[in-house]
């Protein structure tokens, strides 16, 4: 497996040297020790054998999910409390950046200890749709993007980071690589970079713009097609999420 982590949403991957051989052609083929660790979780039967499965890496990667997970209910619980309170509001917008944190660190982790699981990648994955993904939606709908047109753009925004992570896990062995096996570059913005979003709704929440002073407005005010402009941002960074052409280079 390859142990070095990305700076943003990119999963730990195989590493071409080792754990995979590249033919002629392209295309991969599973190694020996891949197989067998393939093997080994797909014939335990025992109690908690899933848990079993998990390295330290792993253990940290679900605590970047568990921090999308908090912000999502800080955010509800703002919602059915005191719009003037605003407590858990900051509560949602602070556990993003801890995801952030633990997203960094498993695959630091993971590159110390020389340890990562099959299922690495796809947790990464999930915990990322989860911490940057829902959680910022999440705080847009709280701090009062809540028409109906301003629903959907959220919803636009949630599929596209998903479908981005999901393009990311079947391409990336076919992305260019440097000399050291990494990826040149990412196709599109990584989903992490929604914590710009994250940020601009902690400066509003700070100003106090929010619900019914959210920069810009809203248009349609009462009707069905009422929305508010800012929530183009989202829309935005869902495109940039999902783009073919944008290339971000790695650092």
């Amino acid at each position: 497996m390859n142990y070095s982590k990305k700076s943003d949403d990119m999963p730990r991957p195989r590493k071409l040297q080792n754990d995979v051989d590249v033919q002629a052609n392209g295309s991969s083929k599973p190694s020996t020790s891949e197989e067998a660790q393939l093997l080994a979780f797909t014939t335990d039967h025992r109690h908690f054998s899933l848990i079993r499965t998990l390295h330290m890496a792993d253990f940290i990667t679900l605590l970047n999910g568990l921090c999308g997970l908090m912000s999502i209910f800080s955010s509800l619980r703002y919602c059915l409390g005191d719009p003037n309170d605003y407590f858990n509001l900051w509560l949602a917008i602070a556990f993003t950046p801890f995801g952030l944190f633990f997203d960094f660190m498993d695959g630091k982790v993971a590159r110390l200890r020389k340890k990562s699981s099959l299922m690495g990648q796809e947790l990464d994955s999930l915990a990322d749709l989860v911490s940057f993904g829902v959680a910022p939606s999440c705080c847009a709908f709280s701090i009062g993007f809540r028409t109906a047109i301003d629903n959907a753009v959220l919803v636009y925004f949630v599929l596209c980071g998903l479908s981005r992570l999901a393009r990311f896990n079947v391409t990336v062995a076919n992305l260019p690589k440097d000399k050291s096996g990494k990826s040149k570059y990412f196709e599109g913005t990584p989903i992490p970079t929604t914590l710009s979003l994250v940020f601009l709704m902690a400066y509003w929440v700070h100003r106090k713009w929010i619900v019914d002073d959210i920069p810009y407005g809203v248009v349609g005010r009462d009707t069905w097609y009422a929305v508010h402009p800012a929530v183009g941002l989202f829309f935005i960074s869902g495109c940039a999420m999902i783009s073919k052409s944008l290339h971000i280079p790695k650092i």
